[in-house]
């Protein structure tokens, strides 16, 4: 490169990077992944090193840690500077790490290591005076670092006093370096309470961890769930370790937390096996790590090589691959799932997550998107959870321009035109098609179950076939099949057609329960088609009635009666059952037993009964004409209470219910 265009080139870099450590260690909102902000470091490292005559470096963001800390905290030195680490991403430079050491000593001269999992938090200096934990500072500059001591003494695995011990006396004053962090659970319980409060989510943990530890208001960060792995020392007064295992042993008998996938090697080669080893494992562990480090274990041999500007000779940080990147949503278009539920999905620009090229990633339903305030046309981070599923982490919304555009959830299906309701405590918008192309397959099933319509023979493979050939496309269709359409099938020789025919023959005169249950309306299973087919009596009656009819049956609350009345309106739905009664399916009244005094009575269970079990309970009272709810409401007339009732027993006496005991429940079903 030019002389001219390089010193450009680094001064831009030099920019770049001072903004991003701004946002990353500053402001906790960082805009770029740690990969980007590696390979603009590694470019920067590389052209100063090349024109290092024309440059002055003494104010390069590569002389320096971090970023000046935040004015809103005091200040105080590290007695140690707090180096941070210089970068491997391959074996080779793994390698190549251990060459450079081996170059600095004699080459007879043994040299072993400690390997450690490098957690993706935020690092810390303690520093304790006598065993009493005095000042916690974060990294800062390096040199400087901001005192949070209030919000360090609320994370409770840090000793506010360090355990006397034989084997490791404690020194007159020692600073302790650890790493905070918060667990991937601890994570998203967190994010997801945030969510409901209308706070934005973090990005990460790191982020959620750094967030917390520079609160202003102490109360704050003790209701976060911090925690703290210890990993090394800066200064201390009395005798010097003699490796860097002791140092760990020590923290561990001074009452500090040391991770316990701490392992050691005798040469470079185990290192590399270790770090593969980690790599295996990284999922399996509850918080995020973003590589390994690898450290000489001869603190003699570390004090011999010392450092270079902003790194030790001794130690290198192995990074993972990236799991975590920026790229922009070009579009979001919906998936219709086998339920009718629709999922906006974004289309994004490709890019390379994790060893994998991302271009799509589930928002998983509006509320999502307008919590995170998600808008075509947006930067966004994204992350592959578990490396597994693409995930929009959050926006970066220093990067828009205006012309991005606000995303909604279609009024009506794109596959099949039906409406899209969102039922009433639910997240997810729904097509209510019964007929709809993308859940289609899944809905004849369903309508040809034992539990609905009992249509045998008509198998998984056999409703694939029927749809993929446009033999059938709803299930009123079936209803339609001939023995010629039905032997153009792969594998359907006339008697299994025959078979089939017979089948749906058998299967015109259903139980008007079967039937509704068939239909598949969200929320009318078994137990409410029974309770809806014994007031309206027939489908006609059924599809007349009002909201204000339903919700006047005992057993029908409100989300019931918003799905049934939504699917009876839809003009497609109503379409297959005109075809269903054209083909002659005519569904029939249950017949109903003679009328008792509990006849439409509600009974809640409770507890656990000792002469028969639940099922024959619920078949006792279904057969006096009795219905049995799963929660206790003021239409519910009895509650009938087992050994070790639960809450249900506490709200039926609240609302002044009648509660029975098993003895006095078999009596009244025999009365």
């Amino acid at each position: 490169m030019e002389k001219e265009r390089a010193i450009k080139r680094i001064k831009e870099l030099r920019e770049q990077i001072n903004y991003h450590n701004k946002r990353y260690y500053q402001f906790d909102e960082p805009e770029i992944s740690d990969a980007e902000y590696d390979g603009l470091m590694l470019e920067l490292i590389t052209l100063e090193r090349e024109f290092s005559d024309y440059i002055d470096d003494t104010d390069s963001p590569t002389r320096r840690v971090g970023a000046t800390p935040l004015a809103k905290f005091n200040t105080v030195a590290h007695h140690t500077p707090m180096l941070s680490l210089s970068n491997a991403f391959s074996e080779t430079d793994i390698r190549e790490f251990d060459q450079r050491i081996k170059r600095f000593l004699d080459s007879s001269e043994n040299v072993s290591f400690v390997i450690e999992p490098k957690l993706d938090g935020v690092a810390v200096n303690l520093i304790y005076e006598r065993g009493i934990l005095t000042a916690g500072l974060t990294r800062g500059d390096g040199g400087v670092g901001e005192d949070v001591t209030q919000n360090i003494r609320t994370i409770r695995s840090i000793p506010l006093k360090l355990k006397e011990n034989r084997d490791a006396p404690i020194p007159e004053e020692i600073e302790i370096r650890g790493e905070v962090y918060i667990e991937i659970d601890a994570f998203k319980k967190l994010n997801k309470r945030r969510l409901n409060e209308g706070n934005p989510p973090f990005a990460n943990p790191r982020n959620a961890a750094a967030g917390s530890l520079r609160q202003l208001d102490s109360r704050i960060t003790a209701k976060r769930p911090l925690d703290i792995f210890c990993y090394g020392i800066g200064a201390l007064t009395g005798d010097p370790f003699q490796t860097h295992q002791d140092v760990l042993h020590a923290l561990s008998k001074w009452g500090f937390k040391v991770n316990p996938h701490i392992g050691q090697a005798e040469n470079i080669g185990e290192c590399i096996e270790y770090y593969k080893d980690i790599v295996r494992i990284r999922h399996e562990l509850p918080y995020e790590i973003d590589g390994v480090v690898i450290k000489v274990d001869s603190v003699d041999i570390q004090n011999r090589l010392g450092a270079v500007s902003r790194s030790p000779r001794w130690a290198v940080a192995c990074k993972f691959p990236a799991s975590q990147e920026t790229t922009v949503i070009e579009d979001i278009k919906v998936q219709i799932g086998r339920t009718g539920v629709l999922t906006p999905v974004a289309r994004m620009k490709p890019v390379s997550v994790g060893g994998a090229m991302v271009s799509r990633a589930t928002l998983h339903n509006q509320d999502e998107i307008d919590k995170k305030d998600i808008r075509i046309g947006d930067t966004v981070i994204i992350q592959r959870a578990g490396d597994v599923i693409p995930e929009v982490v959050k926006v970066v919304e220093s990067k828009r321009s205006g012309s991005e555009t606000l995303f909604k959830i279609p009024d009506t299906c794109p596959e099949c035109g039906s409406s899209i309701v969102r039922l009433e405590g639910e997240a997810a918008h729904r097509c209510i098609g019964f007929a709809c192309p993308a859940r289609i397959r899944e809905n004849i099933k369903h309508f040809a179950s034992r539990g609905g319509m009992d249509i045998e023979g008509l198998g998984e493979k056999l409703v694939a076939q029927l749809l993929d050939t446009k033999t059938i496309e709803d299930p009123a269709d079936l209803y339609y099949l001939t023995q010629e359409k039905l032997t153009k099938l792969e594998r359907m020789a006339d008697k299994s057609a025959i078979n089939l025919l017979n089948a749906l023959e058998q299967s015109k005169n259903p139980l008007l329960e079967k039937l509704l249950f068939a239909l598949g309306i969200r929320h009318v299973g078994e137990h409410v088609a029974r309770i809806l087919t014994r007031e309206f009596k027939n489908l006609d009656n059924l599809r007349g009635a009002t909201e204000e009819d339903l919700l006047t049956i005992n057993g029908i609350g409100p989300q019931i009666v918003e799905s049934t009345t939504a699917f009876f309106k839809e003009p497609s739905n109503r379409n297959v059952i005109e075809k269903l009664k054209k083909a002659g399916v005519n569904p029939r009244e249950t017949i109903s037993k003679e009328s008792t005094s509990l006849s439409g009575k509600s009974f809640v269970f409770t507890g656990t009964l000792k002469s028969l079990t639940r099922s024959e309970a619920k078949k006792i009272v279904e057969s006096l004409g009795s219905d049995v709810s799963s929660s206790v409401t003021k239409k519910t007339d009895y509650v009938v209470a087992g050994d070790s009732p639960g809450s249900k027993y506490d709200k039926a006496k609240d609302l002044g219910i009648p509660i029975l005991d098993e003895e006095e429940f078999l009596k009244l079903m025999h009365s």
